[in-house]
């Protein structure tokens, strides 16, 4: 973090908060810091590095070939490519206000400090144990789909059955492992599966383009008219899962050299990548299956459409080739969410809301290790606790992918909308409090924009709820899937209420973040 940054963010504080003088000593088990024990290491990563981190988590090729042919399975509209380019207006204009606040606030529990910083440390430790519930569940449920497509690989290709929860308990380990090591080792691998995963995809795409279905070239998959009925709502719900990974820029904040410009080039970067590239990669479904054919190819394919259409036009090699980068592109995703799970809990270890010693780095490395930790158990006991139930009478192979991913992926893609809707009524109050309402007018009213954009996108997904975890209409998981996220809201506003009546001074520091730890050094200092 720069002088000058840390200056600007700390002066914020003072003069709206109060915190500085609150953050010296908060007399809860947290006053003093131990060196460099309670800061993750800064300039680790840079533009490239960054930006790898948070695409591997938008796992493209999971995508392409498993929440675009479900999609257009379940929902049956043929407009999903056109869904893709408005979602990716929207969360532009999100990251525009989103990216503003990260010139001003750098701090590894990003979404949670953003909320606290706008809306108060009450809402933060609301915030804060929603994006450590949602980003454990996108985490997690990714091992389920994970083991069934692992021992789907050994079934085929070495014709062994393996049960899918030991590729998933050793993907766990492998997992926590990498999670101790500096962010930059990590980026690296993440960087080059997801380089290849991308190049698959557009090896596709051009294939797709070079030999169409009789149909053609056809742009009808951007015709607004393909958007009507009653599915869109839900479709929406389904393709805005695609893009989580790009907000998480700021959770890498202070590992970066110039936190306030690279974090919102990434986040640019990032969300118009996406946005551009798996709109694209849906409009060449469309194509080589004809939009008229697309609907039926992927109810019957389902998740095997991808291969199936690149099996007779790319051939059987690179087909094979295809499920395994699907695999390693999975693997690189769940990395990804595991590294800002181990951030989340050790920005909320050194702030209080979790116990001090996730606060911590971890020896040379400078990772969170003890949020690293707490991940993997958490991926372990659910792993455990899915092949225990698991459907042994009946042998249901898909039950990991129908339960664990699909539970897991939903609940965290909830949380993670309700989050952004939080943070963008953040980012108007944070600025409108310090006067600077006139000069950021533009940034707040296309924050107004996203904000009430991705609460109608939340209010569609708890509705239709039942349509995306594949319950029937009159399932209870309809409703206590969801209010999972609202627990654990319910839960962090209490704590943060308990806190701001009986320790005043950690409540303070909840938001603060790196900043509170050079406060305490320079309290110190002066003692």
């Amino acid at each position: 973090m720069t002088t000058g940054s840390s200056s600007t963010s700390s002066t914020s504080s003072t003069s709206n908060t109060g915190r500085p003088a609150a953050a010296a000593a908060d007399g809860g088990g947290i006053r003093t810091f131990k060196g460099q024990e309670r800061a993750l290491r800064a300039d680790r990563l840079g533009t490239g590095g960054l930006l790898l981190s948070v695409l591997a988590a938008t796992a493209p090729l999971m995508v392409v070939a498993g929440v675009m042919p479900t999609t257009f399975a379940v929902m049956g509209i043929v407009g999903q490519p056109l869904l893709f380019a408005i979602l990716g207006v929207v969360l532009v204009l999100f990251s525009v206000g989103y990216a503003e606040m990260s010139r001003h606030v750098h701090n590894a529990g990003a979404f949670y400090a953003y909320i606290s910083r706008g809306l108060g440390g009450t809402a933060g430790a609301g915030a804060a144990l929603v994006a450590l519930v949602a980003y454990n569940a996108l985490q997690v449920g990714i091992y389920g789909i994970f083991g069934f497509e692992v021992s789907g690989l050994f079934s085929t290709y070495l014709d062994l059955e393996v049960a899918w929860w030991i590729p998933a308990l050793v993907a766990v380990l492998v997992v926590g492992a990498l999670g101790w090591l500096k962010i930059d080792v990590n980026a690296r691998v993440l960087g080059v599966l997801l380089v290849i995963e991308v190049a698959l995809v557009v090896i596709f795409d051009i294939a797709a383009v070079a030999d169409p279905a009789k149909e053609g070239l056809s742009l009808h998959a951007f015709n607004p008219d393909t958007l009507t009925g009653a599915g869109v709502g839900t479709a929406l719900c389904f393709c805005i899962a695609a893009f989580l990974g790009f907000e998480q820029a700021p959770v890498y904040a202070e590992e970066t050299s110039r936190p306030h410009v690279l974090v919102p080039r990434v986040m640019f970067l990032a969300v118009a990548g996406v946005a551009v590239f798996f709109a694209v990669s849906c409009w060449a479904l469309t194509v080589a299956a004809g939009p008229s054919g697309i609907v039926g190819a992927s109810q019957k394919q389902s998740a095997g459409l991808l291969f199936f259409l690149t099996e007779s036009r790319l051939g059987g090699t690179f087909t094979d080739v295809l499920h395994v980068l699907f695999v390693t592109g999975m693997f690189a995703a769940m990395l990804s969410f595991h590294n800002v799970v181990a951030r989340y809990a050790f920005a909320m270890g050194r702030e209080g809301l979790l116990p001090s010693a996730f606060g911590r780095t971890t020896g040379t490395s400078g990772a969170p290790g003890t949020g690293s930790l707490l991940q993997t158990a958490i991926s372990l006991v659910f792993v455990i606790g899915f092949a225990v139930a698991d459907d042994k009478p009946t042998g249901d192979p898909t039950a990991p992918v129908l339960h664990l991913f699909t539970w897991g992926g939903n609940i965290g893609a909830l949380g993670v909308i309700v989050l952004m809707a939080a943070a963008s009524l953040s980012v108007i109050v944070f600025f409108a409090r310090r006067g600077a309402a006139r000069a950021q007018a533009w940034r707040l009213a296309t924050s107004a924009v996203a904000g009430v954009a991705l609460l109608v996108i939340a209010v569609y997904t708890v509705k239709d709820f039942d349509v995306l975890v594949g319950a029937g209409p009159g399932s209870s998981l309809s409703w206590l899937l969801p209010a999972i996220i609202g627990a654990a809201l319910f839960v962090g506003v209490i704590q943060g209420l308990v806190l701001r009546s009986r320790r005043p001074e950690a409540h303070a520091r909840i938001g603060l973040g790196n900043e509170a730890f050079q406060l305490d050094k320079a309290a110190e200092s002066v003692s």
